[in-house]
């Protein structure tokens, strides 16, 4: 049963440059080390009534746009050694530097999903 990373984050407009070659580099290291895909999804629809929506789930605010973006993997046995390669890999250590990441890590939402539905 395939098994999904998903995440939500609020990002500044004024750092989406630096976002977008953070993600690109990231997903190489995931994608190296055998996730199967890797998506980073800027928000484009994001004004909902009457449900929760993403920017306000992350307490966004002026200035910010909100991500979804998710990691595929064959299962969560897999995903787990996939994530043990990738915390291991140096890059990784390289762009996750508390003092220059793009976006307010503490609003990130995550969570690891069982893929139900696979049409």
């Amino acid at each position: 049963m395939r098994y999904v990373d998903g995440f939500v984050l609020p990002v500044p407009k004024k750092n989406l440059a630096a976002y977008r070659k953070l993600a690109r580099e990231a997903g190489k290291v995931w994608r190296k080390h055998g996730a199967l895909d890797y998506k980073e999804c800027i928000g484009d629809d994001l004004k909902v009534k009457g449900l929760v929506s993403f920017p306000k789930m992350v307490k966004a605010k002026s200035g910010e746009t909100v991500f979804f973006s998710y990691i595929v993997y064959k299962s969560k046995a897999h995903r787990n050694q996939v994530n043990a390669k990738v915390m291991k890999d140096p890059r990784l250590a390289k762009m996750c530097d508390p003092n220059k990441m793009p976006f307010d890590v503490k609003r990130m939402a995550y969570g690891g999903f069982k893929v139900i539905v696979d049409a």
